[in-house]
């Protein structure tokens, strides 16, 4: 208990908070100890050690960054208990002693060493610089310690991933993504697909059993660890099937128009399609008719229709998995001609009419007028078809 200002510590409270109270207060035999990314501060703002015991304080560190280890005292202290020596060391090792340097690492200089001062600085941390380092101060009394633990974080880094993959529908699949950092990265494997819904996979390695032509595409894989945005990497994973023909629908056209008949397939790889005829195969160039194809559909394009045209084809579709086939119908349309138009034009302009409210045979004659008055525009149509 502070008897100057009355306080004393709940339990609850931490050894940090009551320790920097006091230090604060000018309690004469405290030992300061701070490590942080920076200069060495000239107040204590995170921890104050006690001569007690050992206390440790956790430091984290990204690689390449520098590390200083300052370590100090009040001037006050020193009246009765005078500082003799001063050392760092990381773990036994002794990296400075007084002005002494007892370690080889060049990246470890010695930045201040006074009355109430002694620090060091570790440049370009690395994950092998991660461990506890201890501030020893002796004094005309009794020697004092007081000790960091830094933690060296490494953002998360896919070192292993398995390279884009083509598969034939059924078989069995295991992909691997294996990631490093400090803390250890989590992993994750995701289909991205439209249809897929979330992970497929919490795992370095992402096993699929039997998969489907539904399952293909690309799987993503997602290493975090907090230190950093997460680290992605892409897998493209092709699925191969025999074709499917899902659109083969047959066709009318009349004599003398351009007809096309279509066969469209699913295939992976892509389907490779034929057209017969009669057990013939129907050829590129072949006069009046064109074969048209992409990659998952093919045209038979008849520019000019006649007679013999008519009849079933066969529309075949193969990659390296297997073949397919479809009958498609070319017949033929028949157009009204101008004759029958006209035919039906007469029959309905000069048809009396026999139902409910027909007229009597006294209005037979404007009748008859109309009739001929409708007629002829239709007669000009005929003899300008027939021309």
């Amino acid at each position: 208990k502070d008897e100057e200002t009355g306080y004393s510590p709940s339990s609850e409270q931490s050894i940090n908070s009551l320790l920097k109270t006091l230090f604060l207060k000018s309690i004469k035999s405290l030992l300061q100890l701070q490590s942080v990314g920076g200069v060495c501060p000239s107040l204590v703002t995170s921890l104050v050690i006690s001569t007690a015991r050992d206390v440790y304080c956790f430091h984290q560190h990204s690689p390449g960054t520098r590390f200083y280890l300052c370590c100090w005292w009040c001037d006050r202290c020193t009246i009765d208990n005078r500082v003799t020596r001063v050392a760092w060391l990381n773990r036994s090792t002794i990296l400075y002693a007084g002005n002494d340097k007892w370690c080889l690492d060049p990246r470890v200089v010695l930045l201040s060493n006074t009355q109430t001062q002694y620090s060091i600085e570790i440049q370009n941390v690395d994950v092998y610089d991660e461990g506890p380092y201890t501030c020893s101060v002796q004094t005309d009394n009794h020697p004092k310690t007081s000790r960091v633990h830094l933690i060296v974080q490494v953002s998360p880094k896919i070192v292993e991933i398995s390279s884009d993959i083509s598969i034939n529908e059924g078989n069995n699949i295991s992909l691997t993504c294996i990631a490093t950092g400090r803390p250890e990265p989590t992993v994750t494997w995701r289909h991205i697909s439209p249809k897929a819904v979330g992970f497929v996979s919490e795992d370095e390695y992402l096993e699929i059993q039997g998969i489907t032509r539904e399952q293909s595409g690309d799987y993503e894989c997602s290493a975090s660890n907090d230190v950093a945005a997460p680290v992605v990497r892409r897998v493209k994973v092709t699925v191969n099937y025999p074709p499917y023909i899902s659109e083969a629908k047959g066709t009318g056209v009349p004599v003398g128009q351009k007809g096309t008949l279509q066969c469209e397939a699913s295939a992976v790889p892509s389907a490779e399609f034929q057209w017969y005829k009669d057990d013939k195969r129907l050829v590129e160039g072949k006069k009046g008719v064109k074969v048209e194809n992409r990659p998952f559909l093919s045209k038979l394009i008849f520019f000019n229709v006649s007679e013999h045209d008519y009849g079933n084809y066969t529309c075949v579709a193969s990659n390296k998995l297997g073949h397919t086939n479809a009958s498609i119908t070319l017949f033929e349309l028949n157009e009204p001609t101008s004759s029958t138009l006209l035919q039906e034009v007469k029959t309905t302009a000069l048809t009396p009419w026999k139902g409910p409210g027909a007229v009597s045979e006294v209005n037979n004659g404007t009748s008859r007028r109309a009739g001929c008055i409708w007629l002829l525009p239709l007669l000009v149509l005929h003899l300008l078809l027939k021309f």
